[in-house]
């Protein structure tokens, strides 16, 4: 009997449920259909989404060189001896089963005993590799379960750390002693090393750890992703040029069981390191620097007063960055914090400059008219205003004096008596001409933006007090509310040193780099502006400053010293700036060092013997052909 008329003789609801049963039989071939042809690849591709996983290798950092070629920062290998827990499964679970046993001999092992079991399993039996190495170089690796359940969860397909950053003969050690077919490995990564190890410190930088990595056009996005620690710049030169620095991250991509394991690599690409960066810094030069300093605390900056190179900036005290590779432990960071060494002072500080701002009052008044070659005036020790004396340096005075003396031997009295003339507005504006209300701009991160040159807008602002007279004396001679930073002071040496009223440093070595043009900006007039230059150079001959002497070399030079109030007493600070050869200018320097013993700290003995050898080896490696006396 055929289908049809069998169907006919079916009861009619019969008939209905069949056709009903032979419609959705359709619907599912065809849904079948769809899904095993049509959309084949999607699901193909939602497979090896859980069957693969990616992890990306961080390259190691450039190399940072200084201007001569001489290696600051490089890389140095990092031995770490690690177990793969892949290839601990067997042990894993060898380990459980004992565990459970043990366990049922007393109660049942219910679901969440397995758990807990399977924690203690894999704690067991990778403290045995622990223990390996222990007796192997001597030294116990402190781990615990958390650390091993935490790399369990969440790197499971990076090697797991029994010892980190071991030496070159515990690696030896280790080496000779770990069977061939051993789980444990030695797995090799790189740390920053800085061969000179504290010197230019606060201008290098130092790095720490991210998980932030270059994935830029490596395949896979979007698949379960493992990550290597890689490193960033935190600060200094490593921050500025972080991008530059870094390496091109590798890849290994790998099919995976279904409890995740590493089963077979599919992809690898390696790393690629970052690209080196070459500064400015003449490392010989930072080196006379923070060796001319010593123990004491302040900062030194020295430019290259034709291209705008930083030479050297030292701040101290100092710390090793060498400490602080491949990790900062508390233990340091809490010494350095201590020891105030965190701050750039270079960059950072801030401090009343002294007598040698006393260039800006003389410009002031040369600009305005109230001063000139011969103006004079009688240094008794002491200039009364008002209720109140205002003392010289030198308590016997220096007599009558010149604009010539006056600048020459730094005294008071001259610049307290002509301030008044001068006015604190003009005196504040000719600082702002030269940008010293404002960061040099210089391509370094966390440069200060906190200096004050102070007027009478700002001190009512900021006081709620009137200008007094007794401000505008104390302005003239770099005291009172002003502060200004050590790179401030560089950069207005060599603006002066060019006739100019802004200078803006660089820390990128350019070989190829020309001399800047020079604008002649400051507009101050040659015979004014010969008149600051003569009085500076007759300070570096037989002046405050006479300690700088650099034979065969014109210097121009002025001297400081300064007081100011903390909340842990008074600081006082000895200066110096100048620049040589004073008819050719080709280097700038600034030197500050703070002291708390009254009466120690003066520019002229204490900043000056800092300066000098910096002169004297520049001009020796410069060569005399290019100096012009």
């Amino acid at each position: 009997m055929r289908v049809a008329e069998i169907i006919r003789t079916y009861h009619p609801r019969l008939r209905v449920i069949t056709y009903i049963l032979l419609i959705n039989l359709a619907v599912l071939s065809l849904g079948l259909a769809y899904r095993q042809l049509y959309l084949y690849s999607e699901y193909a591709e939602r497979e090896e989404r859980q069957n693969l996983r990616r992890i990306i290798v961080p390259g190691p950092r450039g190399n940072i060189y200084d201007r001569d070629g001489r290696l600051l920062v490089g890389n140095r290998a990092r031995y770490s001896a690690v177990v793969v827990l892949n290839e601990l499964r067997p042990e894993f679970r060898e380990e459980f089963r004992r565990l459970r046993w043990a366990y049922e001999e007393d109660e049942v092992c219910v679901p969440a005993c397995s758990y807990y079991l399977q924690i203690e399993a894999r704690s067991n039996v990778v403290q045995r590799y622990i223990d390996l190495v222990e007796t192997a170089i001597g030294r116990r690796p402190e781990v615990d379960s958390r650390a091993i359940e935490k790399h369990f969860g969440q790197q499971l397909l990076l090697p797991f750390p029994l010892i980190q950053d071991m030496h070159p003969h515990e690696y030896a050690l280790l080496l000779e002693q770990i069977p061939v077919h051993s789980p444990i490995q030695i797995y090799t990564s790189n740390a920053r090393y800085y061969p000179y190890g504290s010197l230019a410190n606060h201008l290098i930088g130092y790095v720490g750890t991210t998980e932030e990595l270059q994935e830029k056009d490596l395949p896979g996005s979007d698949l379960v992703t493992f990550k290597a620690r890689n490193y960033e710049g935190r600060t200094g030169i490593e921050k500025a040029f972080d991008r530059h620095l870094s390496g091109e991250s590798g890849l290994q991509i790998w099919v995976v069981d279904p409890s995740g394991f590493q089963y077979e690599p599919k992809t690898l690409t390696n790393p690629v390191q970052g690209k080196d960066v070459r500064i400015t810094i003449d490392a010989e030069l930072q080196d006379i620097a923070e060796m001319g300093m010593g123990n004491q605390v302040g900062a030194i900056v020295a430019l290259d007063v034709k291209r705008g190179d930083l030479l050297v900036m030292a701040s101290k005290p100092s710390y090793d960055l060498n400490d602080l590779s491949p990790f900062m432990p508390v233990s340091v960071a809490q010494d350095i914090f201590d020891r105030g060494a965190w701050s750039n002072r270079a960059l950072q500080g801030l401090y009343a400059p002294g007598s040698t701002f006393k260039l800006i009052t003389a410009m002031a008044g040369l600009r305005k008219g109230v001063l000139d070659r011969n103006s004079r005036t009688y240094c008794g020790g002491g200039y009364s205003l008002g209720s109140h004396l205002f003392q010289c340096w030198k308590k016997t005075g220096h007599g009558t004096v010149d604009f010539h003396e006056a600048v020459r031997m730094s005294c008071n009295v001259y610049f307290f008596h002509f301030s008044q003339k001068i006015g604190g507005d003009q005196i504040s504006a000719e600082a702002r001409l030269f940008s010293l209300h404002e960061p040099t701009g210089i391509d370094l991160p966390y440069e200060t933006d906190k200096m004050i040159i102070p007027t009478r807008e700002w001190k009512t602002k900021n006081r709620n007090e009137r200008w007094y007279p007794g401000n505008t004396a104390n302005l003239a001679i770099g005291q009172g509310f002003i502060r200004i930073t050590p790179l401030q002071m560089a950069c207005f040496a060599a603006a002066l040193a060019r006739g100019e009223t802004k200078f803006v440093p660089t820390v990128l070595y350019d070989p190829f780099r020309q001399a800047k043009p020079s604008r002649n900006d400051l507009n101050l007039g040659a015979a004014n502006y010969q008149l600051i230059l003569d009085a500076m150079e007759a300070t570096a001959k037989n002046g405050t400053a006479s300690l700088i002497k650099v034979p065969g070399v014109r210097i121009a030079a002025k001297t400081g010293t300064s007081e100011v109030q903390t909340p842990e007493g008074a600081i006082h600070l000895a200066w110096t700036i100048c620049f040589a050869p004073i008819n050719d200018p080709e280097i700038a320097v600034a030197v500050v060092v703070e002291g708390q013993v009254p009466g120690m700290f003066h520019g002229g003995d204490t900043a000056v013997p800092i300066a000098q050898p910096i002169l004297k080896r520049f001009f020796e490696k410069v060569g005399h052909g290019r100096i012009r006396l």
